[in-house]
């Protein structure tokens, strides 16, 4: 027996995401990759079992022969046959973060191309390799680039305005969260776009930079950190093309993988200069809740690697790079005693940060919630800036407010 989709009918209401959107390895016979599942706005999938009796495939894996029953993904082959699929770096044999087809990261070689294990078929006669080539040269999916005027998490307050462009920015598919206020989830979800090079990546922005005369250049997603190669070299190759000293690199994260030693590569060697963290919440239940990650350890895992990012980040690079700290804020699924516990946080790191409070809107699978209103959202501010932190900014339907309640 084995896990299939199927669409719940009387929930769809064809909006056609499924058919421009997502990517289906298999429209004919279901294998079970879930991304229908994962990724219908309206939640008109379902997982059923399937009790279809299946033939049995011939592959190789490293040159190894083995039988597996068709109907499966290669990632879900891979797994039948022992191998390890982490959500975490480095903790099984392959890392497969989204499972939706944009971030590329469980790539590995498969009759002699790289393909997505999350979402390739399973065929028979298949040759799987397990490393890629030294010359392998990662690729993902993105959207942009394109002009931006309020920037991100990042971006220091006095330059937001919403009269002229500040920063490009590039968008990545693909995230190892599954946000039920996902703001960005026809990006986040895009498995069907040709995927394309860092090197392409840098040079569509630094064409994009030209274009809008500015010197802020951003990536943000999706979750951009969970390429962690594609991710390094498109800011090696960013900064190459961008060598003046005005370039301002700017990276905005979940921060859910972003450990010390990946901080030190992105600031040390990739030359990013402005980062944006988003901790999600002060309680594990709030991360959750927010997250859509129903695995408690892996929960615990994100949640700690997140604020442990914002403490190494601020302690180790405060005086080299521009911090942002993003909070996501809906009384839905977070409460001002919170707010107040996240300032106190921060406070207590830098109060002199940066931290951006963004009005979560109804959108993707929360679709009943209802956007706070800017009186609610100046009153989040007040409460941050009692615990001390001195630069706050708050998105509100009507703009953005900044220290002093400065209109933005």
């Amino acid at each position: 027996m084995n896990l299939i989709a199927c669409q719940r009918s009387p929930r769809c209401v064809n909006c056609g995401f499924c058919k421009e959107v997502l990517i289906c390895p298999s429209p004919n016979r279901c294998v079970g990759c879930l991304v229908c599942y994962r990724g219908c706005p309206n939640e008109a999938v379902d997982i059923v079992d399937d009790y279809r009796k299946r033939r049995n495939m011939q592959i190789k894996v490293d040159g190894k022969p083995f039988e597996v029953s068709e109907g499966l993904t290669v990632k879900k082959a891979l797994e039948v046959l022992g191998y390890m699929y982490s959500k975490f770096p480095k903790e099984g044999d392959f890392f497969a973060p989204c499972e939706t087809g944009g971030c590329y990261s469980c790539v590995l070689l498969i009759n002699g191309q790289p393909e997505r294990t999350c979402v390739k078929a399973v065929e028979n006669g298949m040759d799987i390799r397990t490393e890629l080539p030294s010359n392998y040269v990662p690729r993902r999916i993105i959207s942009g680039p394109s002009g931006h005027s309020v920037g991100g998490k990042a971006t220091p307050w006095w330059l937001k305005t919403e009269e002229q462009y500040i920063e490009v920015a590039i968008w990545t598919a693909g995230c190892n969260l599954k946000c039920r206020t996902c703001q960005n989830y026809d990006i986040t979800y895009d498995g069907r776009s040709e995927p394309i090079t860092p090197y392409t990546a840098a040079e569509l922005v630094t064409t994009a930079r030209r274009r809008y005369n500015v010197d802020r250049m951003a990536i943000s997603g999706g979750e951009p950190t969970i390429n962690r190669k594609w991710l390094v070299n498109y800011f090696k190759t960013l900064k190459k093309l961008n060598p003046d000293s005005h370039a301002r690199l700017h990276l905005d994260s979940n921060a859910t993988i972003l450990t010390p030693d990946y901080i030190g590569e992105l600031i040390e060697d990739a030359y990013v200069t402005d980062i944006g963290l988003e901790p999600r919440g002060a309680r594990i239940e709030t991360f959750m809740k927010i997250t859509g990650i129903t695995d408690i350890n892996l929960a615990k895992k994100y949640h700690e690697t997140a604020w442990k990012a914002v403490e190494y980040t601020i302690d180790r690079y405060k005086d080299r790079v521009f911090i942002g700290i993003g909070i996501p804020y809906n009384k839905f699924f977070m409460s001002m005693k919170e707010i107040r516990e996240i300032g106190s946080k921060l406070a207590a790191l830098d109060p002199e940060v940066q931290v951006c409070v963004l009005d979560y809107f109804p959108t993707f699978r929360s679709q009943n919630i209802k956007r706070p209103s800017p009186a609610e959202m100046l009153a989040v501010k007040t409460v941050l800036e009692e615990t001390g932190l001195k630069s706050v900014v708050v998105q509100t339907s009507i703009g953005h407010f900044g220290p002093n309640n400065t209109r933005l």
